[in-house]
C-alpha cells in the first residue's frame, strides 16, 4: 500500500504553522482597519493621500461636505461605543447563563460515559478489535468532558472576537464611505477577514494541540483517543446553538419592533435616531449575525473534523498508526487558510472597487477564486499526505480506497458548496428575476408578497438538495462514511473566505445605521445601502454554506454513531426505527415553532415600548427630544435570555431521552428524520427571508424603472414589502440558521453518548 510522501514531522509542523500564519494575517488586517481614526484631526479620517494604490489618482475620493466635520466623527464614535457596549453586555449575560448549562452538561457527560464500565479504571477489550486491550471507559469519560469544555470555550471566544472586530469596524466603514464606496468596501471586507481567519486558525490550532496532548495518555490507542476528541465538536455546537437562538431572538425582536412602528406607522427612515429601538437593532446585527454565525461555522468545522478522525482511527490510518494520513482532515483545513489568504488579497489589494455595481461581483469572485485554488490545494494534499491505496472502515468491513478517490470526495463537497452559494444568490439577490417578482407582487399588498416569497423559498430548495445528494452519493461510493465527512470538510475548507464575506454584511448594515443616526448626507447613506444590499445576499450565501455543510456533517456523524453503537443495519421497516424517523422529522417544526413564537412575543413587547415612547415623550417625532434606547436594549436582552432556554433544551435533551428510554435503533431513526426534514426547512426559511429583505431594498433603492414605479419609500407597495421583510426576519435570522445546528448537534451528541446508549439504553423495550 505504501506510505504518504509527507513525513509525520512535516504534518506536525505544517498544521500549526498554517494556523499561526492565519492568526498573523488577521492581525495585519486589523491593523489596517485601525488606521481609520475615530478621533477628529488631520486632513481626512484615515490619513490617506488622494493617489490610489495602483499609482493613479483615485476618482472615488470625493471631497464632500462633512469630510472635515469633527462633529460627524464624534457622533460616529459615540454611536459605535453604544453599539459595542450593548453587544458586549448582552454576550456576557448570555455566556453566564450558558456557562452554567455547559458545566452541568459536562458533569452529565462524565457520569454517563464513566458508568459504561461502572467507573472501572481497568483496561478493557477494544470496541472494534476485542483481541486488543484499550484504555478504560473512565478515561474516555474524563477526556470527552475536557474536549467538550475546550470546544465550548473555543466557540465562545470565536463568537466574541468576531463581535468585537465588527463593532470596532462599523463606524470606520461609515467614515470611509465619505470618500467613496471602494474605501468603505475594503474596510468592511478586511474586518470580516479578521474574524474569518481568527476563527479558522483558532479552531484548527486548538484541535491540533488537544490531539497531541491526549496522545500523551492514549499512546497507541488511537480509536479511544479520537472517540474522546468528539467532545470538541459537541462543545462547539452546543454554544453555537445558544448563540444562534439567543442572538437571533435579540436581533429580530429589535428589528421587527423598529420596522413596524418606525417605517410602517410613523413613516420615518430605517435607522432614524428618533426610533427608540434603533440601537438595539444595530446591537442585534452583531450578536446574532456575527457572534452566532461565527460559533455556528466553528461548530461545523469541529464536527466534520471529529467525524472524519473517528472513522479514520478505525481504518488503516489508525490501525497502522500513519500519523500524516490520520491528520489529512487537518491538513486540508491548513491549506484552506493559505488559499483563503491569497483569495482575500484579490478583494483588498489586487483589484479596486470603483462603482456600486462592482461590489456584488467582487464578493462572488471571492467564492470562485477560493474554490478553484482550493481544488488545486486538495489535489496536492491528497497526493503528498495519503498512501496511493488504503482501507476505510465501512460498517464492519474495510473498503479499499485510492488517494485520487478521496481527492474527488473532498472536491465534490467543495464544488457542491459553490453551487449552493450561487443558487442561494440567484434566489435572494435583487439583481435577478425571483426577487424582482416578489417586489412586483407588492403592488397588490402584503398578502401577495407573502405568497410569492413562500413559493420562492420552497423552490430554492430543489437544486441545493440535488447538489447535496450528488455529493453524498459520490463520496459514499468512493470512501463510505469517511468520504462524506471529508466532503463536508471540503465545503468548509474555504471557511475563512466564507466568513469574511458573511461578516461583511452586518458590518455594512451597521455602517448604514450609523450614517443615518449621525445625520450624514443622503449620498453617503446611498453608498452604505449599496454595501448592505450586497451584504444581504452574501449573508444568505453564508447560510447556504452552513446548511449544506451541516447536512453532510450530520450524515457523517450519523454513520460514526451507527458504527460506535454496534448497529448492524438501520431498517426503516422495523417499528423501532420508523417511529424514530417520523418523530425526528417533526422536531425541526417544533423547534421552529418555539423560536418563531419567541421572536413574535419579544417583538410584541418591543412594538408596545416603541409606540409608548412616541406617544409619551414630547418632541420625539420632531427630533427635539432623545428616545430611551436603554429600555429597548433591556427588552431584547431579557427576552432572548429567557426564550433561548426551551429550544436549546429540546435539542440537547431529545437524544438523551430517546437513547435512554427507546434505545439506539430508535435514536438512529430520529437522527435520520431530523436531518431529512431539517435541511429542507432551513434552506427555504433562509431564502424566503433573504428574498423579502432584498425585495424591500430593491424598492427603496429605486435603481431601475420597475423599482421606481413601485416606490418611493412610504408608498403602499413599499409598506407591503416592509411587512414581508418583518415576517421574513425570524425565518432568515433565527429559525433557519438555528436548524442546521439542530441536525448537527443531535448527531454529535448521540455519537458522544453512544457507548452509554449501547450499554444501558432502551429501558422501555427491556421492560415490556
Amino acid at each position: 500500500m505504501g506510505g504518504a510522501i509527507l513525513p509525520d514531522l512535516g504534518a506536525e509542523i505544517l498544521i500549526p504553522v498554517c494556523a499561526i500564519i492565519g492568526i498573523g494575517f488577521s492581525l495585519i488586517q486589523w491593523l489596517l482597519v485601525s488606521k481609520v481614526k475615530l478621533v477628529p484631526g488631520g486632513r481626512d479620517a484615515a490619513g490617506n493621500n488622494s493617489v490610489g494604490k495602483n499609482g493613479y489618482s483615485d476618482y472615488l475620493i470625493e471631497e464632500e461636505e462633512g469630510l472635515n466635520d469633527h462633529n460627524v466623527v464624534l457622533k460616529c464614535a459615540d454611536i459605535q461605543s453604544a453599539i459595542s457596549e450593548g453587544a458586549t453586555s448582552f454576550l456576557f449575560t448570555e455566556y453566564q447563563y450558558v456557562g452554567i448549562f455547559m458545566l452541568a452538561f459536562a458533569i452529565l457527560i462524565f457520569l454517563f460515559l464513566g458508568s459504561v464500565e461502572g467507573f472501572s479504571t481497568k483496561t478493557q477489550p477494544c470496541t472494534y478489535d476485542p483481541l486488543k486491550t484499550c484504555k478504560p471507559a473512565l478515561a474516555t469519560a474524563v477526556f470527552s468532558t475536557v474536549s467538550f469544555l475546550l470546544g465550548a470555550f473555543t466557540s465562545v471566544v470565536s463568537g466574541f472576537l468576531g463581535m468585537k472586530i465588527a463593532t470596532y469596524a462599523n463606524a470606520r466603514t461609515t467614515l470611509e464611505a465619505r470618500k467613496g464606496v471602494g474605501k468603505a468596501f475594503i474596510t468592511a471586507f478586511r474586518s470580516g477577514a479578521v474574524m474569518g481567519f481568527l476563527l479558522a486558525a483558532n479552531g484548527l490550532l486548538v484541535l491540533f494541540i488537544a490531539i497531541n496532548l491526549f496522545k500523551l495518555y492514549y499512546g497507541d490507542d488511537w480509536a479511544g483517543l479520537f472517540e474522546a476528541i468528539t467532545g470538541y465538536g459537541l462543545g462547539g455546537s452546543s454554544m453555537a446553538l445558544f448563540g444562534r437562538v439567543g442572538g437571533g431572538i435579540y436581533t429580530k425582536a429589535a428589528d421587527v419592533g423598529a420596522d413596524l412602528v418606525g417605517k410602517v406607522e410613523r413613516n420615518i427612515p430605517e435607522d432614524d435616531p428618533r426610533n427608540p429601538a434603533v440601537i438595539a437593532d444595530n446591537v442585534g446585527d452583531n450578536v446574532g449575525d456575527i457572534a452566532g454565525m461565527g460559533s455556528d461555522l466553528f461548530g461545523s468545522y469541529a464536527e466534520s473534523s471529529c467525524a472524519a478522525l473517528v472513522v479514520a482511527s478505525i481504518s488503516s490510518f489508525g490501525i497502522n498508526h500513519e500519523l500524516t494520513s490520520m491528520l489529512y482532515p487537518l491538513i486540508i483545513s491548513s491549506v484552506g487558510i493559505l488559499v483563503c489568504l491569497l483569495t482575500t488579497l484579490f478583494a483588498t489589494d489586487f483589484f479596486e472597487i470603483k462603482a456600486v455595481k462592482e461590489i456584488e461581483p467582487a464578493l462572488k469572485k471571492q467564492l470562485i477564486i477560493s474554490t478553484v485554488l482550493m481544488t488545486v490545494g486538495i489535489a496536492i494534499v491528497s497526493w503528498i499526505a495519503l498512501p496511493s491505496s488504503f482501507t476505510i472502515f465501512n460498517f464492519g468491513t474495510q473498503k479499499v480506497v485510492k488517494n485520487w478517490q478521496l481527492f474527488l470526495c473532498v472536491a465534490v463537497g467543495l464544488w457542491a458548496g459553490l453551487i449552493i452559494g450561487f443558487v442561494t444568490e440567484y434566489f435572494t439577490s435583487n439583481a435577478y428575476s425571483p426577487v424582482q417578482d416578489v417586489a412586483d407582487s407588492c403592488r397588490t399588498g402584503a398578502a401577495t408578497n407573502v405568497i410569492f416569497g413562500l413559493a420562492l423559498g420552497y423552490k430554492s430548495v430543489i437544486i441545493p438538495i440535488f447538489a447535496i445528494a450528488v455529493s453524498i452519493f459520490v463520496s459514499f461510493s468512493f470512501a463510505a462514511m469517511y468520504g462524506i465527512a471529508v466532503a463536508a470538510l471540503g465545503m468548509l475548507s474555504t471557511i475563512a473566505t466564507g466568513l469574511a464575506i458573511d461578516a461583511y454584511g452586518p458590518i455594512s448594515d451597521n455602517a448604514g445605521g450609523i450614517a443615518e443616526m449621525a445625520g450624514m448626507s443622503h449620498r453617503i447613506r446611498e453608498r452604505t445601502d449599496a454595501l448592505d444590499a450586497a451584504g444581504n445576499t452574501t449573508a444568505a450565501i453564508g447560510k447556504g454554506f452552513a446548511i449544506g455543510s451541516a447536512a453532510l456533517v450530520s450524515l457523517s456523524l450519523f454513520g460514526a454513531f451507527v458504527s460506535r453503537a454496534s448497529i448492524s443495519k438501520v431498517d426503516v421497516l422495523t417499528p423501532k426505527v420508523f417511529i424514530g424517523l417520523i418523530v425526528g422529522a417533526m422536531l425541526p417544526y417544533w423547534f421552529s415553532a418555539m423560536t418563531m413564537k419567541s421572536v413574535g412575543s419579544a417583538a410584541l413587547k418591543m412594538v408596545e415600548e416603541v409606540r409608548r415612547q412616541f406617544n409619551t415623550i414630547p418632541g420625539l417625532i420632531e427630533g427635539t427630544a432623545k428616545p430611551d434606547y436603554a429600555t429597548c436594549v433591556k427588552i431584547s436582552t431579557d427576552a432572548s435570555i429567557k426564550e433561548m432556554i426551551p429550544p436549546g433544551a429540546l435539542v440537547m435533551l431529545t437524544p438523551l431521552i430517546v437513547g435512554i428510554f427507546l434505545g439506539v435503533e430508535t435514536l438512529s431513526g430520529v437522527l435520520a428524520g431530523a436531518l431529512v426534514s431539517g435541511v429542507q426547512i432551513a434552506i427555504s426559511a433562509s431564502n424566503t427571508g433573504g428574498a423579502w429583505d432584498n425585495a424591500k431594498k430593491y424598492i427603496e433603492a429605486g435603481a431601475s424603472e420597475h423599482a421606481r414605479a413601485l416606490g418611493p419609500k412610504g408608498s403602499d407597495p413599499h409598506k407591503a414589502a416592509v411587512i414581508g421583510d418583518t415576517i421574513g426576519d425570524p425565518l432568515k435570522d433565527t429559525s433557519g440558521p438555528s436548524l442546521n445546528i439542530l441536525i448537527k448537534l443531535m448527531a454529535v451528541e448521540s455519537l458522544v453518548f453512544a457507548p452509554f446508549f449501547a450499554t444501558h439504553g432502551g429501558l422501555l423495550f427491556k421492560i415490556f
